[in-house]
């Protein structure tokens, strides 16, 4: 579970607090995760999310910027 390192500190917010946190945000400053299963994904997601199902986080962690910070949904 080395992904769980890489993902710490953690802060929980609700969904309009992490509106307000990226609303003055561009991609290229954060990271947003979609960890949910490829067919959740397809239904909606938020624009700009990279989609990494959390069974396959631990194998494709490298594909997560470390300097920039990540929001995980």
């Amino acid at each position: 579970m080395r992904w769980k390192q890489f993902l710490t500190p953690v802060t929980s917010m609700d969904a309009d607090e992490a509106r307000a946190f990226m609303a003055d945000k561009s991609l290229a400053d954060i990271v947003i995760l979609d960890v949910r299963q490829p067919n959740e994904y397809e239904k909606g997601h938020i624009p700009g999310a990279k989609l990494i199902p959390l069974p396959d986080l631990s194998e494709r962690i490298e594909e997560i910027d470390p300097a920039r910070e990540t929001i995980v949904y």
